[in-house]
C-alpha cells in the first residue's frame, strides 16, 4: 500500500464515519418527529417539600409534585396508561365515523369510554389521590368521573367539540409527569 492511499484512507474513514452518524441522526430526529401515544419529555423532577407553594392551581399538579419518587413514577406509568386508552377511544372514533356513526353517537361513545378510562386508571392510585380528582369533578360536574355528554354539549355547543374535549388531556398534569401526549395517526 502506498503512502498516498494510506493518506486517503485515514482521511476518509473520519469522513465516512461522520456520513453515517449524521444519516442515525436525521433518522433518529425523524423517528423523534413521528413519536405518538405518551412521549417522556424529561426525568422527573424530585419531590419539593409540601410547604412550597405551588404554581398550578390544578389541586391533580400540585399533589403530584410532593409525591415521593416511587409514587411519581407509579403517577406517570398510570398516566402512560391512560394515555394509552385514548389511543384506543382514537380508534373508535375513527371504526364508527367509518361505519356511519353520527358525531352525537360517536361523542356519547367517547364520553362513556373516557369515563370508563378514568376508573381503570383510579384503580392503581391511593385511595388520598382519587379523592382528590373525584372532589374536584364532582365541585365542577356534579360526577365523580367528570362531566356527561349531555353537560359536555351544553358546554361546547356541537357534538364534534364534545368528540375533541373527550380526547383531550390535561397539558399541566402531563408536564408535571415529565410527558406529552401526541395522538397517533389512524
Amino acid at each position: 500500500m502506498s503512502l498516498r492511499s494510506s493518506s486517503l484512507r485515514r482521511a476518509l474513514v473520519p469522513f465516512v464515519a461522520a456520513l453515517a452518524l449524521s444519516a442515525t441522526l436525521a433518522s433518529a430526529s425523524a423517528v423523534a418527529a413521528e413519536a405518538c401515544g405518551s412521549i417522556i419529555t424529561a426525568p422527573l423532577a424530585a419531590p419539593v417539600s409540601a410547604d412550597d407553594p405551588c404554581p398550578s392551581a390544578d389541586p391533580v399538579v400540585c399533589r403530584i409534585r410532593v409525591l415521593p419518587m416511587e409514587e411519581k413514577v407509579e403517577a406517570q406509568r398510570t398516566r402512560i396508561r391512560y394515555h394509552d386508552l385514548l389511543e384506543d377511544m382514537h380508534r373508535t372514533a375513527a371504526d364508527m365515523r367509518e361505519a356511519g356513526a353520527t358525531d352525537e353517537e360517536i361523542a356519547r361513545e367517547l364520553v362513556d369510554m373516557r369515563n370508563q378510562a378514568k376508573a381503570i386508571t383510579r384503580a392503581g392510585m391511593t385511595q388520598e389521590e382519587v379523592r382528590i380528582l373525584e372532589e374536584r369533578n364532582v365541585a365542577k360536574y356534579g360526577n365523580p368521573l367528570g362531566p356527561t355528554a349531555d353537560q359536555l354539549y351544553a358546554k361546547y355547543g356541537t357534538w364534534q367539540q364534545v368528540i375533541d374535549a373527550s380526547m383531550r388531556t390535561s397539558y399541566a398534569v402531563d408536564r408535571e409527569l415529565s410527558l406529552e401526549y401526541k395522538p397517533c395517526p389512524v
